[in-house]
C-alpha cells in the first residue's frame, strides 16, 4: 500500500513532467482514494476501461490518454459526464501521462517499441527528444513490414520505397508530422502510429519506407511498463487491460 500523494509525486518526478509543454495535464487528473493497493492500467481512459477497473476494484486507473485535452469543450456532458461520474462514484483515482510517457528512455512508448522491433537507438530528435533513430539488421521493406505485423499483431499501412532498410526513425501515436525531420536524418524508414494524406507524397518523393502501425497499437507498452514498475517498487497489485482500438 502507498499513499496516493506519494505515488503521484514519484511518477511526476520519474517522468520529469515539468519539462513538457503538453496538450493535457500530466499526473493526477481525478482524485479518489487516499491509499493505493491495486492499479489497473490501459492506453485510454474510455468507458470500457473504466468499467473493467471498477470490476477489478482498482484504487487507481493509470493511462496514457486521459482527460481535459487542449481545445476541447470543457462542459461535462455526454460521455465526459458518464466517465467522470463512474470514477467519482467509485472513489477511483485517474493518473495520466502523455508526452512524458512517450519520451522516457526506460519505460517510454518509443524506446519500448524500438526494443520489440529490434531497433537499436542511436539518437533522439523532435521537441523534448521524443522520437528516436536507430539501426536494424539490413532487410527488405516487406521483411520489416512482416516484423511489425508480428510484433503488434496488426497489419501496418506500408508506403513502399525502392531501398533496403537499416536505419529507422520511430515515434508512436500521431507523429506523422515528424517525417520530414526523419528524412533529414537520413533514414530508410519511418514508423508512426497514424498517417495523413500528405504523408504518402512525402514518403514517395523522398524514397523512404513509411509504416503507419496504429496509434493504439504502438502505445500499449509504456503504460503497461510503468504499471509493472510501480507494482514492483511499492508492492502493489497491477493489471494491464488492453481495450482494443483498430485506429
Amino acid at each position: 500500500m502507498i499513499k496516493r500523494a506519494d505515488l503521484v509525486t514519484y511518477c511526476d518526478d520519474y517522468l520529469d513532467i515539468g519539462i513538457f509543454k503538453d496538450y493535457c495535464p500530466n499526473g493526477l487528473q481525478v482524485e479518489g482514494k487516499e491509499s493505493i493497493k491495486k492499479i489497473v492500467s490501459g492506453v485510454t481512459a474510455n468507458q470500457a476501461l473504466i468499467d473493467v477497473a471498477i470490476e477489478q476494484r482498482a484504487d487507481l486507473l493509470l493511462v496514457h490518454h486521459g482527460f481535459f485535452w487542449k481545445g476541447e469543450d470543457p462542459v461535462l456532458t455526454g460521455i465526459k459526464k458518464r466517465r467522470l461520474k463512474a470514477l467519482l462514484q467509485n472513489d477511483m483515482n485517474l493518473l495520466a501521462y502523455h508526452l512524458p510517457l512517450d519520451a522516457n528512455k526506460s519505460l517510454g512508448n518509443n524506446v519500448l517499441l524500438a526494443k520489440r522491433l529490434g531497433i537499436k537507438p542511436q539518437q533522439y530528435f523532435s521537441t523534448n527528444e521524443i522520437a528516436l533513430v536507430g539501426t536494424i539488421e539490413k532487410q527488405s521493406g516487406e521483411e520489416f513490414r512482416q516484423c511489425i505485423s508480428d510484433v503488434l499483431n496488426r497489419e501496418p499501412l506500408h508506403i513502399e520505397a525502392e531501398r533496403t532498410i537499416s536505419r529507422v526513425a520511430l515515434c508512436t501515436g500521431a507523429a506523422q508530422s515528424y517525417i520530414n525531420q526523419a528524412i533529414d536524418l537520413g533514414v530508410d524508414a519511418f514508423i508512426s502510429g497514424e498517417v495523413s494524406e500528405n504523408t504518402w507524397h512525402i514518403a514517395k518523393e523522398n524514397n523512404i519506407h513509411y509504416f503507419a502501425a496504429g496509434h493504439h497499437a504502438t502505445e500499449r507498452y509504456g503504460v503497461q511498463a510503468l504499471g509493472e514498475h510501480l507494482a514492483a517498487k511499492f508492492a502493489l497489485e497491477h493489471i494491464f487491460i488492453d481495450i482494443d482500438n483498430p485506429i
